[in-house]
């Protein structure tokens, strides 16, 4: 039926009774196209074309004399019946194989291992044989399966992990999660187990960490508490109700006996276990701490802000030391190398600011490290720091010159926390996604030093794939045909 190319008012009579007509002569010509078509087919033909392919049923439908449709009508099609019920058990069982699935894929998430998919992929990659196969990416993809693991599997959450901390001498993870809870993960490359979880706080518990000794487990939360609990008992040691009077932001352990806590609003507190209230109180910046830090000599505490400053307290003299000059950008974490002699601090635009130790006042270098905000730093040796943020990407830094190593470890989303366990070996990042990975980074032992005249191309270095990466370099493996052919 061709279609008028304009439109009008559905209201005017006239023109509703000619597109009627028009419909109802078209329809009629084509009934008698339709009846004439058929006049000129015989019988032989006929049965034939109910003979092809089984469509008997059809074709004797096509015979009725009734030519109008009815919309109560039943099919009464067999086939029709039985292609039903098929589906409908084909349905069933999908959806009891998919229940089953996601069963198990649950309790695997809570034991803190992979997926029984991936498990038994694996395992029949375990059974191959390399050295059988002829296509060399075969090969070496077989070959990377049956590689021993260098680092501890993911463990998975059901709760956002707002911070994590080793133990500093046991093979020990605490997470700490949005619900007010501590898990404490024993992990190894074969696998980690849940040991306990220690339920501390009515709100989200931002910070976890563990005192010198590795006794006792300190934590601050959303609900303004600080709690000092025993890692084996979960016996509850020391609370300090209503320690701050805005939720609590970062805890630092300072010594055996002294830490330190900084709240929404820019107060810091300096408190001793050995005693019932805070130290001292001060608040020199109005926005939320980003990160606490004190050097090994434990005379100075340097506080990062949101609002741009970095400020150093005198613990001893209990005031202010110096307070930098203020910043168009969060201050948001820091790190000391260089024997103690460099202060390097990461900001919310990628940049990273050097200070002389002493010499806080104004930075004395600027690296544009990355374009997206740096949230979360790490020392691994003296020179060589990781850095993380909503980029999702952890990246190796060298210090004092600055340079880009490469890529140390992926997530999918923004990663929330950053730790180094107590060999140096072994680096752990939590991300929005609810999981904690690990990264083994002992290679850095071996890493030689950078002089400052040397050249680098730093598009290149953003992107250059670490031993600890999920993902290798085409270079890598373009150097692997090359070295066989040669060989």
């Amino acid at each position: 039926m061709r279609m008028r190319s304009y439109f009008k008012n559905p209201d005017d009579p006239s023109d509703g009774s000619d597109i009627d007509e028009l419909a109802d002569a078209e329809l009629e010509d084509d009934e008698e196209l339709m009846i004439n078509a058929r006049g000129d087919w015989s019988e032989e033909d006929v049965d034939e074309e109910v003979a092809v392919d089984g469509w008997g049923d059809v074709a004797d439908d096509t015979d009725d004399d009734s030519s109008e449709f009815d919309p109560m009508a039943t099919d009464s099609d067999d086939s029709m019946s039985e292609g039903a019920a098929a589906e409908k058990s084909k349905t069933k069982q999908n959806s009891s194989s998919e229940a089953g699935t996601s069963k198990g894929t649950k309790q695997n998430d809570d034991e803190g291992g992979g997926g029984g998919d991936a498990d038994e992929a694996k395992s029949s990659a375990l059974d191959l044989d390399e050295n059988e196969e002829e296509d060399e990416t075969v090969r070496a993809i077989i070959a990377a399966i049956k590689k021993p693991r260098s680092s501890p599997p993911e463990i998975k959450l059901e709760d956002f992990v707002t911070d994590i901390c080793f133990h500093p001498q046991r093979d020990i993870i605490a997470l700490a999660t949005i619900t007010g809870d501590v898990a404490l993960y024993k992990y190894s490359n074969e696998g980690n187990t849940l040991l306990r979880t220690i339920e501390v706080h009515a709100k989200a518990c931002r910070d976890v960490e563990f005192s010198q000794d590795g006794i006792n487990i300190l934590t601050c939360s959303k609900d303004k508490s600080i709690m000092v609990s025993d890692m084996e008992t979960e016996k509850l040691k020391k609370f300090y109700e209503s320690a701050h009077d805005e939720p609590i932001n970062k805890l630092h352990v300072i010594d055996e006996n002294l830490f330190a806590t900084g709240d929404d609003s820019g107060t810091v507190k300096l408190w001793d276990l050995r005693t019932k209230n805070e130290v001292f109180a001060l608040k020199e910046v109005e926005d939320y701490i980003t990160q606490i830090l004190t050097n090994e000599a434990g005379k100075l505490l340097l506080v990062t802000s949101g609002d741009g400053y970095l400020t150093t307290l005198n613990i001893g003299a209990r005031k202010l030391y110096v307070q930098s000059e203020p910043y168009e950008e969060e201050l948001t974490c820091m790190g000391t190398y260089r024997g103690d002699s460099k202060l390097v601090v990461g900001t919310s635009k990628g940049n990273l600011f050097t200070y002389n130790w002493g010499q806080f006042g104004y930075h004395s270098d600027k690296f544009p490290a990355i374009k997206s905000p740096i949230s979360e730093m790490i020392p691994i040796t003296d020179r060589i720091a990781c850095v993380a943020g909503e980029e999702g990407i952890i990246r190796a830094v060298h210090i004092a010159p600055f340079k880009i190593l490469g890529v140390v470890g992926q997530h999918n989303m923004p990663i929330e926390s950053l730790d180094i366990n107590s060999t140096g070996e072994l680096i752990a990042s939590s991300s929005h996604n609810n999981d904690v990975r690990f990264w083994n980074v002992k290679y850095f032992e071996d890493f030689g030093d950078i002089k400052y005249n040397e050249k680098h191309n730093s598009f290149k270095e953003k992107r250059h794939n670490l031993p600890s990466s999920k993902f290798a370099n085409a270079s890598d493996f373009f150097s692997d045909l090359a070295k066989e052919e040669d060989e």
